[in-house]
């Protein structure tokens, strides 16, 4: 279907480009200045044959046929007689009218290719459908009209075989991660095959990597799975970190009872701060630390302040 759109594209082009307005104009114009020539030398008053009238088919048809316009980002092949004979434009030019004839007219301008590579295996055996956008450009307009048939298609065929051949070499996981790899390694490959052509390829883009469902899926709760074990283990990491200031709080305490003490009646402090406060304590630490009688203290000691 792209074959024949682009080849029904290259002949509709070479139609429109047989004539021109400023030819169709002059055309005109030499066939009114032939009528008028009869007019006054009385051949249409006498019903004589207009023999200025139909002379100026001649030149009017040379017009009509010989002058083109190439616009400026275009270039036309001229061959004659069938063998290639030079490449005019843009601007205006002429040629031969039946010894030379225009087949091919190059847009020199970025050309923008997409392409896709569907259903395709990676190395892994994985099928996955690749988007791609190829950006590519005309710089030899003589090789690209004379080394191959229609290199639209060519440039189009090259850059879905290739993306075919880069894909079926790689991991997914590289695919997936990988696409500016991917870009560099078809723009080398891509290059490589057109230049014989007289183009070359400036950048490829991948648009869009799809992988059948099932397997986006399972992915999906790998990273699930595998977020929740990175915060199981900074968990761990932080009950370690917490048991060894813990050990460490306690080799000072152990050596210095009096600060022990007070620490103690700060917690009780400002746990009896807030109104209707309830502490639980380990009855070992009543004993060890003496909270009882520091904690009947701690309430004596609000109870002033309060007043």
């Amino acid at each position: 279907m792209a074959d024949k759109q682009s080849s029904r594209r290259t002949k509709t082009l070479a139609e429109i480009k047989q004539t021109n307005p400023i030819s169709v104009t002059l055309f005109g114009l030499i066939l009114l200045i032939g009528a008028g020539a009869s007019a006054l030398t009385g051949q249409f008053a006498r019903e004589e044959f207009p023999l200025w009238f139909v002379l100026s088919f001649l030149p009017a048809f040379v017009v009509l046929f010989a002058l083109k316009i190439a616009n400026q980002w275009e270039k036309a092949i001229v061959l004659r007689f069938g063998k290639f004979n030079r490449v005019a434009g843009p601007g205006l030019f002429w040629i031969i009218p039946i010894i030379e004839t225009i087949p091919t007219w190059v847009d020199q301008r970025v050309m923008v290719t997409p392409f896709s590579a569907q259903k395709t295996l990676t190395r892994d055996t994985v099928p996955v459908d690749v988007d791609a956008v190829l950006f590519w450009v005309v710089w030899d307009a003589q090789k690209a009209a004379l080394e191959v048939e229609n290199y639209r298609v060519a440039v189009d065929w090259a850059a879905q075989t290739a993306l075919r051949d880069i894909i079926g070499k790689m991991m997914l996981a590289d695919i997936l991660v990988g696409r500016s790899v991917i870009d560099k390694e078809l723009q080398q490959i891509i290059d490589q095959r057109t230049t014989p052509w007289g183009i070359t390829v400036q950048s490829v883009e991948i648009r869009d990597i799809v992988i059948p469902q099932d397997l986006e899926d399972a992915m999906s709760r790998q990273a699930q799975a595998e977020r929740e074990r990175q915060a199981r283990v900074i968990l761990g990491e932080s009950e370690k970190q917490i048991a060894a200031s813990f050990a460490e709080a306690a080799r000072a305490y152990a050596d210095n009872p009096t600060a022990l003490h007070l620490r103690a009646m700060n917690m009780l402090f400002e746990g009896l701060k807030e109104k209707g406060a309830l502490i639980i304590v380990p009855s070992s630490a009543v004993d060890t630390m003496n909270l009882g009688g520091l904690s009947g203290l701690t309430a004596l000691g609000m109870q002033a302040s309060n007043k």
